[in-house]
């Protein structure tokens, strides 16, 4: 067997980074073999400038939404923001499936490996039957009324079904149901969905804009002016006079995983609520959705705080101008200077492949893996910077 051999400037394993004279070795397909030190190496050394890394992995995405890229105004808020990804969603199939291929090559150019992604439809499972890069789909809930529950359900459970057709002819990919958001799923359709959850990680947009605890607590706020604009009658409705998180949080729990994403106007009670009752909550960072959308910032400190496990998505090309997960890192450096260059590559390494319940073979340059091996170039002074760039070695 013949063996690739790197020498990096330096060399991030998925939890520390390493110093010059370390060698990564892997064999011709990318699996690890080992990390030695350049003595041990023998020949056929390649040098790298610049930081090797596990590949990124991508907790939250859109797939099917990347034809709306840069159809959607910025800066809109989230209740104008949605109505228009519901009513200009719609293009020519060929359109889609075209946009969807296009952003799939841009995710493997941006070094991403594994990628959480939000499906309402089967307009993806072509594109990812290609096994370019491992999927975990979430194939989204969305039904207010209760009356539409079973409805709703049914129609959701038909686009599960095509996905796990798939499922045992593709070990890079895995398929669950999910709720969309807490304003947008009636009580009947939790029902229906949780006995899906067992042994899965579970997603749902969480605390996205800061009028979400509004609803729950006094059923007032702008997700009433969107049930108008929809024409949703809201008579059943009845507030919990708690926060969303926790009027919602404990339906997640038959899930092995919480991925809540966004989080963007979170509380500590809120946080400390729900990494009491789960021992495996994950809070996903979007920062330049939230930024497109609301111009708001996750609290980024809070999480650190209190040690939350944190991981990184890019939301779709409706919200973003591009999938990588590198320009979120360069966001989040620039508005955090302060948080380690290691701990943000472990956010989009290591913490995003446990998250997807993928760090059996990606998120960290252990023997006998196969995570991907990018090269991040022109870090200064251990930061991220925008002129830093990656390229996919492996």
């Amino acid at each position: 067997m013949s063996y690739q051999k790197f020498q990096p400037s330096q060399l991030f394993t998925g939890t520390e980074i390493l110093g010059p004279g370390k060698v990564l070795i892997t064999d011709e397909q990318g699996t690890i073999e080992a990390i030695v030190d350049q003595n041990e190496a023998g020949e056929g050394v390649q040098q790298v400038h610049g930081l090797l890394s596990p590949g990124f992995i991508n907790c939250h995405c859109h797939l099917e939404l990347s034809h709306l890229r840069g159809r959607i105004p910025e800066k809109t808020g989230l209740v104008d923001f949605v109505s228009r990804i519901v009513n200009e969603r719609h293009f020519p199939e060929a359109e889609i499936l075209d946009a969807i291929s296009t952003a799939e090559d841009e995710m493997l150019a941006n070094g991403i490996v594994a990628v959480g992604d939000i499906c309402n439809n089967s307009l993806t499972l072509a594109q990812k039957a290609k096994q370019r890069l491992a999927y975990y789909n979430f194939i989204e809930l969305t039904g207010w009324l209760p009356q539409a529950a079973e409805a709703r359900f049914n129609r959701s459970l038909e686009v599960y079904q095509a996905f796990q057709q798939l499922q045992p002819a593709n070990n890079r990919f895995r398929t669950t149901l999910a709720p969309h958001a807490p304003y947008s799923v009636s009580n009947e359709l939790w029902d229906l969905m949780m006995p899906y959850f067992h042994n899965q990680t579970v997603t749902i947009h969480n605390q996205e804009t800061g009028f979400e605890d509004s609803l729950f607590e006094t059923k007032q706020g702008d997700f009433m002016r969107m049930y108008g604009l929809m024409n949703i009658d809201t008579d059943f409705f009845t507030p919990t006079g708690k926060s969303s998180l926790r009027s919602y949080f404990e339906k997640m729990l038959p899930a092995r995983k919480q991925l809540l994403v966004h989080n963007t106007f979170t509380k500590e009670t809120d946080l400390l609520f729900a990494t009491t009752i789960s021992s495996d909550v994950n809070w996903c960072i979007c920062i330049n959705a939230n930024q497109y959308i609301e111009q708001a910032l996750p609290p980024v400190e809070l999480f650190r705080r209190q040690q939350a496990n944190i991981v990184i998505g890019t939301d779709s090309l409706a919200s973003n101008h591009s999938l990588s997960i590198l320009d979120e890192l360069k966001t989040i450096t620039r508005f955090f200077p302060q948080v380690p260059l290691a701990e943000l590559l472990q956010w989009a390494t290591y913490h995003g492949a446990r998250a997807l319940q993928m760090e059996d073979r990606l998120g960290s340059l252990e023997k006998g893996k196969q995570p991907g091996i990018v090269l991040i170039r022109q870090i200064e002074d251990q930061k991220i910077n925008a002129h830093t760039t990656v390229q996919r070695l492996l």
